[in-house]
């Protein structure tokens, strides 16, 4: 019996250790590399950490390119560039990459000064190896340190010994920063060089303009800058992208009216695409727009504008996303044309977000003249700050992560079978017939032979819209006097329509009256949606561009737009309202007040990424979402309400009274950082309106005590962190705590608690939120140095129970949250530490795999705002469990 008894035990703890993995003495444990524990990975995929130059003093690296003996080339975001000889795929954790610094010929005023610090390339925010030459695109304002200012730069090694000895400026730019000049990319026919720049570079005079430069606001809207300043010395047309030849003699703008896109890329029919970002702070308005994969041709115009002002894609003058993303900051991207990887990704376009650190898969489908996609997610990491990426000469993807100063760091992601996918078989995209039609009327996007317009005119009435723009670009680049007629004569809808639009564009003011008799023909009401919206456009162009129609054309136009409105269709009815404002329709303010209090936004989601998915992956900027969702604005009602803001006819007494105590309740909503600053405006610019003996009444009413003294945030009780902030670390923040022996002030501490929003997820004495732990007791449980260390390295330990969960599903996609609940088919998740009660539901049969997410839900640099003093009042709070008796509240110096 003792015998049956020992086997038994025996047998138990050998099945006990196979199920927890248990390893024989004689078998060599391997441990997973941190950094790259963090990362999700398709089924099959392998990712290796290969350097990390923030940890050797080489800074953050942003670019990176491959030259032609299959060495990266690298750029640190505020220093030098780098050469970096790889190991191989697979090569043992000890072997290293060889990196070397990269030295230049000195200018003669720089090579009398031996200070270290001089950086002879670099601030490169674009790396392209051609032509036998590095082309760098460098961002940067020059200074001592680094005397290139910002422009497109070629390196070159002219006597063959394997170093640059020759820099040559090709073009000069304007601009700098993370809204300044960017990635440079080799044009599809292998010769030309095409760069993007964002929306602070001013666009440089062209040798030719695929894109008309005659671009204006062109929008009625009344407009409002940002009211935090963004974008307030820059000029109106927003980011750009232009095309040289090697040695940047001649230029030619492609497009305009981006925000802020980072690179390029183009596909095997040389079709060009980028990644447009979108403005945060825009967050809940009507006129924020996600980030977006756009497909960008000849001419194509994107409708970024400052402030307010950005276009509705609906717009026929400007063009679509092809694909909206969500939130993010998107950087790389690029083709997985030369990847060994399977063939579902083999024509991917990839694309890298940095606040959230995913990398999506877009795949796309021609359609019409252009393409549909949807997008996956490829590889994610939390946090993994994505920068640049390239597909290596070994068919593996290399990217970066780092930016701003941030932990720097370089990774290689291989198929496990690479060496059994054959590029050569790889399926080769091809032209459609659709895509040949538009690039051959995109051939006369300059000024082109007699008789051109009458040539290309049929094309106004294609039905696939990108042909149609297409061809009015082209018309629009042939004299007005060639075309004026046929447009004034043409009875085609259609064709009419962009007729219009490009004599507004390019006419002068006296075609008016006759345009406006055109259009008036056609019979609005009786047509469908996108041919209103269309037309809608032509007349707002048409005012926008030759002014508000004299009193008898004016009245005509009232008389034929009036009764369309309110239509109770959103994109139609933001049309029709700031036409009818700007022509002076008596009724519009009557029939839009009751909108302000019914309206509803338009509840269909067509982003690739939903909000309330990013929330945990950045706790930094996820919080700011968290915050948002919780109390999302009325986007739709505050259109209309900004659109009264300058309207001077209609009111009465009662619609005042309904119009301005909408702005009370609307200060209420939690939108991005600039939504009370945009509200604040519109409710100025109403109030200007009234009489003097009604300001005060109005004022008081609209919520004027509810604002801060500058407008642009809500009043509070207490004041803020007075600073000036620091960069806090653990050296330098514990003996200031330690040492304490001053008087401490409790109501200061529990004012930096709530304003710099420690209680928006922790608890203390019964009053916070509930996302981390209650801090009631921690003074009484953790020392100093143990809460210090907690609030500034936040992700070196994570409760289980407050840590977050990564759910990887079946269709390559994946979910954060914390997991609150789970049944036999279904994880109940929370991810929104604002309203924790609101659940989404995985059905189990989607996942593949779970595990715990390696990053605090506590965002860094929490306390970076407070200075010394604040920063001991906090602690004193902190440890004292939010008791005003607390013994560490007494003076000390009695």
């Amino acid at each position: 019996m003792q015998l049956y008894k020992k086997i038994s035990i025996w047998l138990v703890l050998i099945a006990v250790s196979s199920l927890f993995g248990c390893h024989r003495a004689s078998e060599k444990v391997v441990e997973v590399n941190p950094k790259v524990k963090k990362i999700v990975l398709p089924p099959d995929f392998v990712a290796e950490h290969i350097y990390s130059p923030s940890d050797n003093e080489l800074g953050s690296w942003v670019a990176m390119t491959f030259d032609n003996k299959g060495r990266m080339i690298t750029s640190d975001q505020f220093g030098a560039l780098y050469r970096v000889e790889l190991p191989p795929i697979g090569a043992d954790s000890t072997v290293k990459p060889n990196v070397q610094k990269l030295d230049f010929p000195k200018e003669d005023s720089e090579k009398k000064d031996t200070t270290k610090n001089k950086v002879g390339m670099g601030y490169a925010q674009g790396l392209l190896w051609a032509h036998n030459s590095l082309y760098v695109m460098v961002n940067h304002k020059a200074n001592d340190e680094f005397k290139k200012g910002s422009g497109l730069y070629r390196l070159q090694d002219t006597d063959n010994d394997d170093q640059f000895d020759k820099i040559t400026q090709l073009m000069a730019l304007d601009g700098s920063g993370e809204h300044g000049p960017h990635s440079v990319v080799l044009g599809p026919d292998k010769e030309s060089i095409y760069v993007v720049a964002g929306n602070f570079t001013d666009l440089p005079k062209m040798d030719s303009y695929r894109l008309p430069p005659n671009g204006q606001r062109d929008n009625l809207f009344p407009i409002i800058l940002d009211p935090q300043g963004h974008d307030a010395d820059s000029h109106d047309k927003g980011g750009w992208i232009a095309k040289t030849d090697s040695i940047g003699k001649k230029w030619e703008l492609i497009s305009s009216g981006f925000r802020n896109p980072f690179d390029l890329a183009f596909n095997d029919v040389g079709e060009l695409f980028t990644y447009d970002s979108d403005m945060e702070w825009d967050f809940g308005m009507p006129w924020y727009r996600p980030t977006r994969i756009c497909h960008v041709p000849s001419g194509a115009e994107f409708g970024w504008r400052k402030g307010n002002d950005k276009w509705s894609p609906n717009y026929p003058d400007n063009l679509p996303a092809m694909l909206n993303i969500g939130q993010g900051s998107p950087t790389n991207i690029m083709f997985a044309h030369n990847a060994r990887f399977p063939e579902k990704y083999s024509n991917s376009l990839l694309a890298f977000d940095w606040s959230f650190g995913i990398i999506y898969a877009v795949h796309m489908e021609p359609k019409g003249a252009s393409y549909e996609a949807k997008a996956e997610e490829f590889i994610s990491g939390s946090p993994l700050a994505l920068t640049d990426g390239e597909i290596g000469p070994d068919g593996a993807l290399y990217f970066l992560s780092g930016g701003r100063k941030l932990e720097s760091d370089l990774y290689r992601v291989y198929y496990k079978d690479y060496q059994k996918i054959d590029l050569k078989e790889r399926k080769i995209e091809k032209e459609t017939e659709k895509q040949r039609l538009r690039k051959m009327l995109e051939g006369y996007h300059k000024l082109s032979a007699e008789g051109t317009a009458e040539k290309l005119w049929p094309y106004l009435k294609y039905k696939d819209r990108f042909i149609r723009y297409a061809a009015r670009i082209a018309i629009e680049h042939q004299p007005v006097s060639t075309w004026k007629d046929l447009a004034l004569r043409e009875t085609n809808v259609t064709a009419l329509t962009e007729a219009m639009i490009a004599l507004a564009r390019n006419g002068d003011a006296s075609l008016q009256p006759a345009m406006l008799k055109k259009m008036e023909t056609v019979a609005i009401s009786d047509l469908p949606l996108v041919m209103k919206q269309n037309l809608l456009r032509a007349y707002e162009l048409a005012i926008a561009r030759m002014g508000v129609p004299k009193k008898q054309d004016r009245e005509e136009l009232v008389n034929h737009l009036a009764g369309l409105y309110p239509s109770h269709i959103n994109t139609l009815d933001q049309q029709l309202s700031k036409i009818l404002v700007k022509i002076g329709a008596g009724n519009v303010v009557e029939k839009t007040i009751p909108l302000l209090y019914t309206v509803k936004d338009d509840t269909t989601n067509q982003n690739v990424t939903q909000s309330s998915d990013l929330i945990l992956r950045n706790p930094q900027y996820g919080l700011d979402i968290a915050n948002m969702l919780a109390k999302m604005p009325p986007a739709q009602q505050i259109y209309f309400a900004t659109v009264l803001s300058v309207a001077n006819e209609g009111w009465t007494k009662e619609l005042y009274e309904n119009y301005f105590k909408w702005f009370y309740d609307a200060f209420g909503y939690k939108g991005g950082n600039s939504y009370i600053g945009f509200i604040d405006k519109a409710r100025k610019m109403a109030l200007e309106r009234v009489s003097k003996s009604q300001y005060a009444h109005y004022n008081k009413l609209s919520g004027d005590s509810l604002l801060s003294s500058t407008g642009t945030s809500l009043a509070f009780e207490g004041e803020g962190p007075k600073g000036p902030g620091k960069n806090w670390k653990m050296e330098d923040a514990l003996p200031i705590v330690e040492k304490d022996s001053g008087d401490r002030d409790f109501k200061r501490g529990a004012m930096l608690f709530s304003a710099i929003r420690c209680g928006s997820c922790h608890t203390v004495r019964g009053e916070g939120g509930s996302i981390g732990p209650d801090l009631t007791q921690l003074g009484t449980r953790f020392t100093a140095k143990d809460i210090l260390e907690s609030i500034i390295e936040p992700n070196n330990v994570i409760s289980d129970q407050y840590a977050s969960t990564i759910f990887q599903l079946k269709d390559g996609s994946s979910m954060l949250g914390r997991l609150k609940n789970e049944d036999e088919k279904t994880y109940y998740i929370s991810q929104n530490p604002y309203a924790p009660q609101v659940l989404k539901e995985i059905p189990k049969k989607n996942v593949t795999s779970v595990k715990t997410a390696e990053v605090s839900m506590m965002p860094p640099g929490t306390i970076n705002v407070i200075n010394a003093d604040e920063l001991k009042d906090l602690m004193a709070f902190l440890k004292s469990g939010g008791n005003k008796d607390s013994e560490l509240f007494k003076p000390k110096n009695k």
